[in-house]
């Protein structure tokens, strides 16, 4: 089985990514709205959306929001924390909807998980099928660049009482985390695999799909794209009028 159908539902993967906390996403969300210029009745579309997260901050802030993710477990936590939005078990390489979307947004490195590009040109079809004429499209992706540069092989980390030791290596063009995590249950072993898209691949790939690509930047932050320097890489991009 592929390893993002179990890893995201467990609670280690809750633990080992948890510093990633709701301040973190309303700063993500409120940048999104200025800079799309969406809020009370946009319709949004939450690609891997997770247990949540940025939905809840949309809904806040008045958006219709619909979030769809391949972990049962994170979209049944969903459901319980942002009852006023839609979730639904759904694998974002296949058309949720058609044109019924004002925005759409694919947030913390949810794509290239696949060991096949055909699979991310996909999900980005899928994402293009889901907007309207008009709408926006947000990707936000690991700099690829500078996370090959700086690779980290070997750090441990403690969360929640709980011992993770990560291992990281480049294979076949993928960036391979083995994690360990140890508590008194015993010896669990995890394992993520992300395509090293090359920034300017990925800007490629969101361009074939059909998009118009406006802006790249740094994280949610106005600052520029920089392959050397920044830590993220977000596309900012809208489905053309006819």
């Amino acid at each position: 089985m592929a390893w993002y159908r179990t890893w995201f539902g467990t609670p280690y993967y809750k633990l080992l990514y948890g510093h990633r906390d709701e301040d973190d996403a309303e700063v993500w969300v409120r940048t999104i709205l200025g800079r799309t210029g969406m809020g009370q009745g946009a319709e949004v579309l939450d690609m891997a959306c997770g247990r949540g997260r940025h939905a809840r901050w949309f809904a806040q802030a008045g958006c219709r929001v619909t979030g769809i993710d391949l972990s049962a477990e994170s979209i049944a936590e969903a459901h319980r924390e942002v009852p006023s939005a839609r979730f639904a078990v759904h694998d974002m390489r296949t058309p949720y909807a058609s044109a019924c979307f004002d925005l759409v947004v694919c947030l913390f490195t949810s794509l290239g998980y696949f060991e096949d590009e055909n699979d991310d040109r996909k999900a980005l079809a899928a994402a293009y099928t889901a907007l309207r004429p008009g709408g926006h499209f947000v990707l936000d992706f690991m700099n690829s660049d500078r996370v090959l540069r700086e690779l980290v092989p070997m750090e441990c980390v403690e969360a929640g009482g709980v011992r993770f030791t990560i291992a990281r290596t480049v294979e076949g063009g993928m960036v391979v985390k083995r994690i360990v995590a140890e508590d008194p249950s015993g010896r669990h072993c995890f394992e993520e695999r992300v395509a090293a898209l090359a920034p300017d691949r990925l800007t490629a790939l969101v361009r074939e799909a059909g998009f118009h690509v406006a802006d790249r930047t740094d994280g949610p932050a106005p600052a520029p794209f920089d392959p050397a320097r920044s830590q993220r890489l977000v596309i900012w991009a809208r489905r053309p009028n006819p």
